[in-house]
């Protein structure tokens, strides 16, 4: 069953994230992840989600395969540059 990943980021110190952007996209297809969306436009048509502007959602084939990504010594090794540069709320979601 599908797994998703979702994020909702705002970046403060862009110029401070490069070994994260560098390095983010090879950890995600290393566990066999694909981007669905980053970034874009979005309409919050419900309730007050959205304190984030910018949107990234990924898709894993398992959640197991997710986890395995987000818990990864080289995912980790970079999650400090993006925690110490943006502010943002991350959510595991369970597909159907």
């Amino acid at each position: 069953m599908a797994a998703y990943f979702l994020a909702e980021i705002t970046i403060h110190h862009p110029e401070k994230m490069g070994a994260y952007f560098d390095r983010v996209e090879s950890t995600v297809a290393d566990h066999e992840g694909i981007y669905l969306t980053r970034g874009g436009n979005t309409e919050i048509v419900e309730g007050s989600i959205g304190e984030h502007p910018l949107k990234v959602l990924l898709q894993f084939p398992t959640m197991e395969k997710l986890k395995s990504w987000y818990h990864s010594p080289e995912y980790q090794e970079i999650i400090g540059n993006r925690l110490d540069n943006a502010d943002g709320n991350a959510m595991f979601i369970e597909g159907v």
